[in-house]
């Protein structure tokens, strides 16, 4: 096959053993499996290596999530196109076959935003269950921000891949409580400081955004149909709106000090 039609598969990787076994399976049949390791000491490289794939490392240091490692990750793929996956999520059959056929496509993007089926409380929840995610790009001139909840940069034009396509998507193991988003909340509006350092909000900010957020889950993308489960995954959404900004509220304040 011409290289130019070939994908590299990159996973970063933290003590991932847990889904790592699934993960892999999925996506054996692409041209490259690459895992870019953060130091793992559990069994996530026993089972990389026992799966055939390449393994890069970027140092752990004190990077509380893998977005640092990204961009070097995706540098050290050795086909064009490359398609990121986390260490907890399956590549489907109909994605692997829907990618391979978008690329001998004389106008194919650069980027595409694949639909992620996401798991709540023991449940694919009506609010979360698909949330789009810029995964899979040319790799030559795409950067990764190193902060939390971003999108790559890719040179060109991206579209999305319609939820409608009929299984084309990325399926997200991780099951999450209501412990992981509170934990997760709080680091994860740390991380999103630094990439809003010239940000400067106030009260308007501090009730509309978690008011937009929660109408946004539970009416617009019909979290109102799970139940408990629905009202509790669009309140906690709420909740991370709320922490974060009043951490760049708090942020103001001290500098000014």
């Amino acid at each position: 096959m011409n290289d130019e039609k070939k994908i590299s598969v990159v996973i970063n990787t933290r003590n991932a053993e847990q889904h790592l076994q699934q993960v892999l399976e999925a996506v054996k049949g692409f041209d490259e499996v690459l895992v870019c390791d953060m130091e793992s000491d559990d069994a996530t490289l026993d089972i990389a290596r026992s799966h055939g794939c390449r393994i890069v490392t970027f140092p752990k240091a004190d990077h509380k999530s893998a977005e640092p490692a990204r961009t070097f990750a995706i540098q050290q793929a050795r086909y064009p196109w490359v398609l990121v996956v986390d260490a907890d999520e399956i590549v489907t059959p109909e994605l692997h076959d829907y990618l391979y056929r978008r690329i001998a496509e004389a106008d194919c993007p650069a980027g595409l935003y694949i639909p992620r089926w996401n798991r709540f409380m023991l449940s694919y929840t009506k609010s979360v269950s698909y949330d789009h995610q810029l995964r899979f790009f040319r790799r030559e001139g795409t950067v990764w921000p190193p902060y939390v909840h971003t999108f790559p940069t890719v040179q060109g034009v991206t579209e999305k891949i319609p939820s409608s396509a009929h299984n084309v998507r990325l399926i997200h193991l991780a099951d999450e409580t209501i412990a992981d988003l509170v934990r997760k909340t709080n680091a994860y509006t740390d991380g999103e400081l630094q990439k809003r350092s010239e940000k400067h909000y106030g009260i308007g900010a501090l009730i509309g955004r978690p008011t937009w957020r929660f109408f946004r889950n539970y009416v617009l993308k019909l979290g109102f149909r799970d139940g408990l489960p629905g009202l509790i995954r669009a309140g906690m959404d709420a909740f991370y709106q709320f922490v974060l900004v009043a951490k760049v509220i708090e942020k103001d304040k001290r500098t000014k000090v």
